[in-house]
């Protein structure tokens, strides 16, 4: 499936194909929510990095998260892509898995399949003030669970 989205003032559009089209993640981390989540969380979907094309590609800007760990801080090596201009968040890609590019749901402007089930993750991250809804088809985690982006798509055959 084609993905295109764009920023709110339109000067940065892109297009990425993906297999796993539906938004059901919902991640709570004070990273996702302080960069992206106004509602206290951000909801991401995995994109082919290799199919990622780029208008408007002079007005982006990287933001590497600070992660601490014990006592030192150190920078995330995942890329949150983000319009400089109107600060919308875009996607995210990591050197860890060089092949995927993680765009931001609320970025896309294509129709999305709307998911039957939610995963809420990384809960522990969650501050009180967050109502994170309880339905009895959604699946909840303290932190990630073990299963994929592309294995929970596969599972529920809805991998294309």
């Amino acid at each position: 499936m084609l993905l295109n989205g764009s920023c709110h003032c339109q000067r940065v559009k892109f297009s990425v194909e993906t297999h796993t089209p539906y938004p059901y993640m919902r991640c709570y981390c004070s990273i996702c929510r302080k960069t992206q989540g106004g509602g206290g969380y951000a909801i991401n979907i995995m994109g082919e990095a290799d199919t990622l094309k780029v208008l408007g590609e002079h007005n982006l800007s990287i933001y590497h998260a600070r992660i601490k760990e014990g006592r030192k801080t150190l920078r995330s090596p995942g890329r949150r892509h983000f319009c400089r201009k109107c600060g919308s968040s875009l996607w995210v890609w990591d050197p860890r898995w060089p092949q995927w590019v993680y765009p931001f749901a609320s970025a896309i402007d294509t129709p999305l399949p709307r998911p039957r089930e939610v995963q809420h993750i990384l809960l522990n991250y969650a501050p009180r003030w967050v109502e994170v809804p309880r339905r009895k088809t959604d699946r909840y985690f303290r932190e990630f669970p073990r299963e994929s982006i592309i294995d929970w798509h596969q599972k529920r055959g809805l991998y294309k």
